[in-house]
């Protein structure tokens, strides 16, 4: 069986992050299924999904060492095309992937205690993102 579900979000540019652990596992327990996997992906090329403890400081730390690992500014050759001042956004986004996929388990994530699902803007405006989050079991 498969089930598939848009989760739409919007955010505040660089570096917002959004915990989207509650919104899976609603659409997990909606799709009935209880042995298999679940695939969220972001559409886009400057947005990034994964899996992380969701509390402020890793909130703060994860954006900045992206930051300093590639840092924003006009330098990237992509800003020869767009001149849109974001090469470093689909390089961050590239970076961590735009997909995640997780096993479910007697009809739940199989997580850990302090892994949650995120989504990580790395674009440099708000944007609103569609994620499709897409479940595969029995």
């Amino acid at each position: 069986m498969v089930f598939q579900e848009h989760l739409e979000i919007h955010t505040k540019g660089n570096s917002d992050m959004n915990d989207l652990t509650h919104e899976v596992e609603e659409a997990v327990k909606k799709s009935q299924i209880q042995t298999g996997i679940v695939h969220i992906f972001n559409i886009g090329s400057t947005g990034a999904i994964g899996a992380i403890e969701f509390e402020p400081g890793l909130q703060q730390d994860l954006p900045e060492f992206l930051n300093k690992l590639m840092p924003p500014s006009r330098d990237y050759k992509h800003e020869l095309a767009w001149h849109d001042g974001n090469g470093h956004s689909h390089l961050q986004a590239t970076l961590l992937g735009p997909s995640l996929t997780i096993p479910i388990c007697r009809g739940k994530l199989e997580l850990g205690t302090w892994q949650q699902i995120f989504h990580l803007e790395c674009d440099i405006k708000p944007r609103r993102r569609r994620i499709v989050v897409t479940i595969y079991g029995e």
